[in-house]
């Protein structure tokens, strides 16, 4: 999967297009991603001793990995990912700007 957690992603296609977000968690075995304020929906949960009062609450679903793209860090625009081997480690590369897509950076 070309998406890790702490990435910044841009939603490409369905209801929340064109938004942005951090990947909150990836779910590599389901091609899915949770993506920060992108595909919310509405949980209705029953009080318990963690939330006496209950209600609904609004929580961030999961959305499949090919309806988003990876932000390029150099030119902010969405961009696909490559692969290169340097230094006997495999990186992700930009395939726009060249940019090493270096996950630390954006967690």
């Amino acid at each position: 999967m070309f998406v890790k957690k702490g990435d910044k992603v841009k939603v490409i296609t369905g209801k929340d297009r064109n938004k942005e977000g951090i990947v909150l968690e990836a779910f590599p075995k389901k091609d899915r991603v949770i993506v920060e304020g992108v595909n919310m929906i509405k949980k209705h949960q029953k009080p318990n001793n963690a939330a006496p009062q209950g209600g609904i609450l609004e929580k961030e679903a999961s959305i499949h990995v090919s309806n988003v793209a990876l932000v390029d860090p150099k030119t902010g625009e969405a961009t696909k990912v490559s692969y290169k081997v340097i230094e006997g480690k495999k990186v992700r590369v930009s395939k726009k700007s060249g940019e090493v897509i270096d996950n630390n950076s954006e967690a």
